[in-house]
Parts: structure tokens; sequence; C-alpha cells
């Protein structure tokens, strides 16, 4: 397995190393000692899948409020997506910047999302399923977002007509950069 910086603070791109032969691949999609090797503890408490059955489904931005940040490796296991993490850590060099990635079943592509970042896709394939690792329970007290389309962000989606996206997803409040965000310590464990 080996790990990419991304262009946002902390997270990265993970991409697996397949070991192929006549009868197909093997390939390691998590080690914590690699991830360890580059500064990233993750312990993965819960995993979850999502099929979306059309493309341009478009699901986020979702986050965790402290104390229940988390973090998440996110795997396209079939068909394909446009990844979006935005950095909503106050204290960050990259705060309030997005970085896009488009993950597939064929490029075999993961995003290492850190704490206190908004993460989201657009399905670019009927039938994709989604794996997601993530380092703390689902709290829905601690549930938040922002909006996919929000100004202060600028995110450049392949695709803004004709998407399908949940209600509460689209009535996210808009976000301020000013006032809005979160503390996240990189060696806190619980955000």
């Amino acid at each position: 397995m080996l790990v990419q910086p991304s262009p946002l603070h902390r997270a990265a791109v993970l991409e697996m190393e397949p070991i192929q032969d006549s009868r197909g691949f093997f390939a390691r999609s998590f080690c914590k000692k690699t991830l360890l090797k580059h500064g990233i503890e993750f312990d993965v408490v819960q995993t979850n899948v999502a099929f979306n059955r059309h493309s341009l489904t478009l699901r986020g931005m979702h986050f965790q409020l402290p104390p229940f940040c988390e973090d998440k490796i996110v795997t396209c296991l079939q068909g394909a997506i446009y990844d979006v993490i935005i950095d909503l850590n106050q204290d960050s060099p990259t705060f309030g910047k997005w970085f896009g990635i488009t993950l597939s079943a064929e490029n075999r592509l993961s995003l290492y999302v850190p704490k206190g970042f908004a993460h989201g896709y657009l399905t670019l394939m009927d039938n994709t399923s989604i794996h997601y690792m993530v380092s703390e329970y689902y709290t829905p007290t601690c549930e938040s977002g922002v909006r996919w389309n929000d100004a202060a962000f600028g995110i450049n989606w392949p695709h803004k007509e004709g998407i399908t996206i949940s209600s509460k997803d689209e009535q996210w409040k808009d976000f301020n950069k000013s006032t809005d965000g979160m503390i996240v310590s990189e060696g806190d464990s619980r955000g």
C-alpha cells in the first residue's frame, strides 16, 4: 500500500499495490503500520457501505463535531465517484480549501480523510458502492455538514446539473470562515 500526500494538510491518497496472476490479484487495502510510518494514526471502530443506484447522486458534505470527530478511509468498490474533502480545521494551513479526486473500482485508490474535514461525493456511474472505515462511532447529535455548492469553498464538481441530493444535504447553512470551523489537534484521537 502506497501513501501519497494530498494538497490538504494531513489528508492522503492511498493506493493499493496489487500482486497479480492468472486468477486475478491480491492487494492490501489497509495497514496500520504503513499508515503510522506516514504519521497517520487510525483505529477502525466501524465500517460502512453506501450503495447508489444512479450516477449523479451527491452525498455530502458531512462531518461530526467534537468530541466525536472522525477519521475516514473511503474506497470505491464498484463504479466510480468524484470524492471531495474540505479542511474545516481553523488552525490548519489549508483551512477552507478543498480537494477532489476520482475513486473507482478500476483505479483502486482510497482517500484518507482526517478529523475536522467535511466529506462528500458525486457518483459517476450507476450502481456504485462505497466502503468507509471510520475511527469514531456515528453520533447523531454531533452530525453536521456544509452545502455542496457553498460559495465559501467554490468546489469544482464535474457535474452541477441533473444531480440527485437529499433535502437535508441541500439545506446545510452557509459557511462563515471567520466564525465556523473546528479546532482539532493532530494528536487528539477524540477530535
